[in-house]
């Protein structure tokens, strides 16, 4: 059972925010600067220490759980405690995520990714979801990827999992608008990114974190529901959906 409030905000109440996956990249670099705009902040991860670290900083600003992704159980348990601890939570943002170059197809390594970019993911999104139905508002927020567009002979996991990310997230804004919710749900297509995420050869224009995740919550601030980071790979976005099946296939 989701413990919410089924009241809206006071405009006087203080806003907050979940990051699922906080402990580093976007996630960690998006959640100083909600806390530096006056947010209060959720944040979860599997490393506690850095959590911890964190919740020091500002601990009047700061709320830490500890959660795997990849595990529902847990992840039931955790966002119970962590939403417990909100009066209102406005807006949750689902960062965590995992992914490897695989030429040899090895199926542990692709199981991983399909345990936390489909399953964790998809356990993560109902619930708040739901949460935000008894809540009567919100808006959730999830980070998947330019990968999303189309296949990947390194990674081929990584890149069905973001393209699953997207349709279902869009699944949710369908589902939201005719239902006649007051649920906000926006999709974050990142490039490039300077984090342990970015793996393989052929990278252009990898972006410094900070402005990765300046330019995601400044998205998230818009409302928009669909957002390249940074805005230049939208025309990366139009190519590749343009680029004919023959000749993708070919491709280095």
């Amino acid at each position: 059972m989701v413990a919410v409030q089924s009241a809206a905000p006071d405009k006087k109440m203080l806003r907050s925010a979940i990051v699922i996956g906080a402990t580093s990249g976007i996630g960690s670099e998006l959640a100083d600067i909600l806390v530096s705009q006056g947010y209060r902040v959720g944040i979860t991860g599997r490393r506690v220490n850095l959590l911890r670290d964190k919740v020091n900083t500002m601990p009047d600003r700061y709320v830490s759980q500890y959660m795997d992704v990849s595990d529902p159980k847990d992840c039931a348990w955790a966002l119970e405690r962590l939403w417990s601890r909100f009066s209102h939570v406005d807006v949750v943002i689902f960062c965590a995520g995992t992914g490897d170059i695989n030429l040899d197809l090895d199926f542990s390594k692709e199981q991983q990714t399909i345990r936390t970019n489909i399953s964790g993911f998809t356990f993560v999104a109902d619930w708040v979801f739901r949460a935000f139905q008894k809540q009567g508002i919100g808006h959730l927020v999830a980070i998947t990827s330019v990968a999303a567009l189309r296949g990947n002979r390194q990674a081929p996991a990584y890149n069905a999992s973001k393209a699953y990310q997207a349709n279902y997230i869009e699944g949710l804004q369908q589902k939201a608008m005719n239902e006649k919710l007051n649920i906000r749900i926006t999709d974050i297509r990142p490039g490039f990114v300077d984090t342990a995420m970015a793996k393989g050869e052929g990278k252009f224009w990898v972006m410094p974190v900070k402005k990765a995740a300046l330019q995601v919550f400044q998205a998230i601030e818009s409302k928009k529901r669909v957002a390249y980071v940074t805005r230049r790979w939208w025309l990366i976005g139009v190519l590749l959906r343009a680029l004919p099946k023959s000749i993708y296939l070919r491709l280095p």
